[in-house]
């Protein structure tokens, strides 16, 4: 059965994407055009803003997770706005919660630091990162 569902976060910088996937041990695979999942929709959950049954499955990228059978689609915005959305089949059989956590936790947490410190660094801020025991993660912005 199929639960294809945006995971909540706007992709706009791919090698920040890329460096939060090896993060948390999975793998951007650029150009790949289709991803996998269930392979057809249930019609159990809405489909995000612009997306349309016959989009899923498809994508400009993919991430692929060691040790899931589904993969997560980095499909072009349909909205208007730049960037990435990014299409997932979280049924549990698939395996992509079970190695993300629910929501892809994990791989979302990962790509807001990144792409946080990409941009810190790249305005000409030093940057540093401490993990919190709750497994939270503080960024220290200074002046360089």
């Amino acid at each position: 059965m199929s639960h294809v569902a945006k995971i909540e976060i706007e992709v706009k910088d791919l090698d920040a994407l890329d460096a939060a996937c090896r993060r948390v041990g999975c793998a951007l695979v650029r150009d790949q055009t289709t991803y996998a999942w269930y392979g057809r929709s249930v019609g159990d959950y809405p489909l995000p803003v612009g997306f349309g049954v016959e989009d899923l499955g498809h994508c400009e990228h993919a991430v692929r997770v060691p040790g899931a059978s589904y993969e997560i689609g980095v499909t072009a915005r349909r909205d208007g706005r730049p960037g990435y959305a990014l299409l997932w089949d979280s049924w549990s059989s698939g395996g992509l919660e079970r190695v993300l956590g629910a929501g892809a936790g994990r791989l979302v947490q990962a790509y807001g630091v990144e792409a946080a410190t990409r941009a810190a660094r790249r305005q000409g801020y030093a940057v540093t990162e401490t993990a919190q025991a709750d497994g939270s993660v503080v960024l220290h912005v200074r002046a360089s």
